[in-house]
């Protein structure tokens, strides 16, 4: 199969594919209009296709011409509620953005989607395509895996495999992965400091809670210093944090929001329940009381040391060594995806993808307002999607 020729003859079927999401980003669960265009691009293929009860999601089956394993492919589809200031002309106006690059994953899973259905033929095995809703917090994947997606194909999957597009950090068109913890677990950490109210002249004559809540915040920064070791590293940033209606008025409350990333389970337990434990020792300090929560959202991404060494051989064969960069260390962003290679061995790819003429290091992030990707890895990304695929069958059946 010469799937790069071919994935690169989709080109521009791919783009406007990909221009036609940007334009309509959704955000959670519910993409009623992402899932529609999903369903027509697949459309006329010799596909199996269901869509989630719980979900907008697309589960659509390719069955070789011979028997044998399943492997599965996931595109995430969702965006955020981000305000697009890129200036490009399909840039979206809605309040919400594909600032995450999803847009480019569904429209290379369903290039891939294309490409094997054209090679159905020599197919020894069944591919099931994982079109995703709600991986940027709502846990999409785990209500697809509740909802039976490995099962779609009658078989259990014996390898998982998704792509992960960068705005920065990569060169475009260089994919990258390794073995072992992959992307970082994500928590939240939820603190509400209950104090008494009172006049800002007189402190002495009220309980502040907004004083106790930032020596919170300072205290657990010092405490994960002098916990953790840093070569199993814990990340926490505060990233909101409100309090009072006036300058002169001491509130009754204080409440702010962390994220906190890990890479090891003895970790994550270590710094769910520590950091509780600093908030309610800061806040019997100060004499006020708290309600601190420690919501567990995703795992730590582990890519199976074989499956990662087998997307690098895929890679530099199927595309060239230059393509191709392994990751020297573990990436702190998170991905639902961790549940589905929990459940089964895979990997999770990433693929540089800033805009022509950036420079990696200094082009807006993802997540970023003015993250812009490179539409010319699409043809690639697809390609990579179903070489693994192919290959990875064709491994099973040898």
């Amino acid at each position: 199969m010469n799937l790069r020729d071919d994935a690169r003859a989709l080109s521009g079927d791919l783009v406007q594919l990909r221009r036609t999401l940007h334009r309509i980003p959704e955000v959670g669960l519910d993409l009623p209009r992402t899932q529609e265009t999903v369903l027509t691009a697949l459309d006329g293929l010799p596909l199996e296709i269901s869509t989630g009860s719980g979900l907008s999601s697309v589960t659509a089956v390719l069955r070789g011409a011979q028997p044998g394993p399943t492997v599965l492919l996931r595109g995430d589809m969702d965006a955020l509620p981000v305000t697009e200031k890129t200036g490009l002309d399909f840039a979206a106006d809605t309040g919400r953005m594909h600032a995450c690059g999803h847009d480019l994953h569904t429209s290379m899973l369903a290039g891939a989607a294309k490409l094997l259905s054209a090679h159905r033929d020599r197919l020894a095995g069944d591919v099931v395509f994982m079109f995703q809703p709600g991986e940027e917090g709502f846990d999409g994947a785990g209500q697809m895996l509740a909802e039976g997606v490995l099962d779609a194909s009658g078989t259990r999957p014996d390898a998982a495999y998704a792509i992960h597009v960068m705005s920065a950090g990569l060169r475009s068109g260089v994919f990258g992965t390794r073995g072992g913890p992959a992307l970082a677990a994500s928590n939240v950490l939820k603190v509400t400091v209950n104090g008494e109210g009172g006049h800002g002249s007189m402190p002495h004559r009220a309980k502040d809670p907004v004083q106790a809540a930032c020596a919170m915040v300072t205290a657990l920064q010092t405490w994960i210093t002098r916990t953790f070791n840093v070569f199993d590293p814990v990340v926490l940033t505060v990233g909101t944090f409100h309090a009072g209606t006036q300058q002169n008025v001491i509130p009754d409350t204080a409440t702010f929001h962390a994220t906190v990333r890990s890479f090891s389970p003895p970790a994550q337990r270590k710094v769910r329940e520590g950091s509780v434990e600093v908030c309610r020792g800061i806040a019997q300090a100060y004499g006020v009381e708290v309600d601190a929560e420690f919501v567990e959202q995703y795992p730590v991404t582990v890519n199976d040391h074989a499956e990662a060494d087998f997307v690098a051989h895929t890679v530099r064969e199927a595309l060239g060594e230059e393509f191709y960069a392994p990751l020297p260390q573990p990436l702190h962003g998170s991905e639902d995806f961790s549940r589905v290679i929990a459940e089964v061995p895979g990997a999770m790819l990433t693929l540089g993808s800033p805009p022509p003429g950036a420079d990696p290091e200094t082009s807006p992030n993802n997540h970023s307002p003015l993250a812009v990707f490179d539409d010319s890895v699409l043809a690639d990304g697809a390609a990579v999607y179903a070489e693994l695929a192919a290959r990875r069958l064709a491994k099973a059946a040898a």
